[in-house]
């Protein structure tokens, strides 16, 4: 790893980003639809802040706004700690960001030069960092014809040429095979662990629950829920339980109310409530319905998710 990265503080972490009070709305035919209505957020020094919501939930007009790319209709962001000039460094799903015709040594001395580095310096840095991610033999390669999990790699490198306090990560391991994923992941607890304050957006819970020291859950432009990982997840209250059906229930299915109405949750074929009692009472419901299984799930972001998913859509 670079060398001039420096340790995570093991005093309390101070915020090196704050949001307060954002708001966003974009025209919808005749009228507005608001994006974010007011969300106040901080990322800590040495910390890695996973954001999760459903497509829709505003996650990237939030990520896009803290950018710097999307001005708010309103509320501030302030960076107590950190020259703005080369705060940052991103890897936005659904962008591209490298130039494809372009080796990555290229990208890595263009985008080096444009946040304040000599092009000695960038190309040293970029060396360095190709080696860390196993693509020192791909530096003269043209971007454009590598592997997916080659280009994320090399996106990441780009966006830590300059040697930023801050990292937004947005989807890092989308559309990736699994030893790419892995090698991603592991990079990004070195970074966490060098100091590196890194604010991420995923899917793949599995990869949230592995990398976040907090999480944040946005739900149509609301922060519904944000705290240390552990503790919401030991501030989730009673056993939760997954029933499997052998078919899924219509819609429209006199059920489907009354297990609303007691909190379960229906995705599909599944059934997740919370708590002994109200596993009795979905028991009842869906008698005489065939059953593939019932079992206790373990406290885990994903189950966490789909709960409060599934409490958003009741009636």
């Amino acid at each position: 790893m670079n060398p001039s990265m420096k340790s995570a503080n093991s005093t309390s972490p101070a915020p090196v980003l704050e949001a307060h009070q954002l708001h966003k709305r974009y025209p919808k035919g005749k009228g507005w639809q608001e994006a974010l209505k007011g969300i106040s957020l901080k990322l800590f020094q040495g910390e890695i802040l996973t954001l999760l919501g459903p497509n829709g939930a505003g996650k990237t007009t939030l990520v896009k706004i803290l950018a710097g790319l999307v001005e708010p209709d309103g509320g501030q962001i302030s960076l107590p700690q950190v020259e703005r000039r080369t705060w940052l460094g991103a890897v936005l799903e659904g962008n591209r960001n490298l130039y494809w015709r372009l080796s990555i040594l290229e990208n890595l001395v263009y985008f080096g030069v444009l946040r304040g580095l000599s092009p000695k310096q960038a190309r040293q840095r970029g060396l360095e960092f190709l080696e860390a991610v196993g693509l020192l033999d791909k530096a003269n390669q043209i971007v454009g014809t590598l592997s997916r999990g080659q280009q994320q790699r090399a996106a990441l490198v780009v966006a830590l040429v300059h040697d930023p306090p801050i990292l937004f990560l947005d989807e890092p391991t989308l559309g990736v095979d699994l030893e790419a994923q892995e090698a991603i992941s592991t990079w990004i607890l070195q970074l966490k662990n060098d100091g590196k304050s890194i604010l991420l957006t995923t899917h793949q819970m599995d990869l949230a629950e592995a990398l976040a020291d907090r999480v944040a859950i946005l739900l149509d432009g609301v922060l519904a829920l944000e705290g240390k990982k552990q503790a919401v997840l030991q501030g989730s209250p009673g056993d939760p339980y997954r029933l499997e059906l052998q078919t899924p229930l219509e819609e429209g299915d006199p059920r489907l109310a009354k297990l609303w109405a007691c909190g379960a949750e229906v995705e599909g074929a599944a059934v997740r409530v919370v708590g002994e009692e109200v596993l009795w009472e979905v028991l009842r419901i869906l008698d005489p319905l065939p059953l593939e299984r019932v079992e206790r799930e373990s406290l885990s972001l994903e189950g966490l998710f789909w709960r409060m998913l599934g409490e958003r859509k009741r009636p």
